[in-house]
């Protein structure tokens, strides 16, 4: 049996369908759980996936195994703006090859340091974001959900 192939390149057109079901999924899964019902609809009706989907993924990072989207990226100059991975395609290194493409394109920018958050519930996200190095500089309420969460900042130098 020939072993999968897990490789990232740049989004297209054609990966919009996927990449809103893994948003969803994400959505599902992480965030739903933790959010007050206000915030859940507040979510639904601004069409807040598909928003941020038509206007940013033409910069997304997708990591594809064989013929499937597992997961994407999204970064905004020096911050790490969106890193979602499929159940299924987690723990098999499609964050890692993720965020290695991220910071890549950030030195190849000429940034020296990288930001990203995460809340503070989500630990598998935090596990992660440790061992590719990143520190934590700060933590604050999360404004974005209104539903009394603690956002974790972290920071990683991209100095070689």
């Amino acid at each position: 049996m020939t072993p999968p192939s897990l490789f990232v390149r740049l989004s297209t057109p054609q990966d919009e369908p996927q990449l809103l079901a893994i948003l969803e999924r994400s959505f599902e899964d992480t965030w739903r759980p933790q959010l007050t019902d206000a915030a859940i609809a507040a979510y639904r009706n601004d069409r807040v996936a598909e928003r941020f989907v038509a206007e940013h993924r033409p910069a997304f990072f997708v990591a594809q195994i064989d013929d499937w989207v597992a997961g994407f990226a999204h970064r905004d100059g020096g911050f790490v703006d969106a890193l979602h991975v499929l159940p299924q395609a987690r723990r098999r290194g499609v964050g890692r090859l993720l965020m290695d493409a991220v910071e890549a394109a950030m030195r190849a920018d000429g940034i020296a340091l990288a930001a990203l958050e995460t809340d503070t519930f989500n630990e598998a996200s935090q596990g992660l974001y440790l061992a590719l190095g990143y520190v934590e500089v700060a933590r604050y309420p999360d404004e974005e959900w209104n539903s009394g969460l603690t956002t974790i900042r972290y920071e990683k130098s991209l100095a070689p």
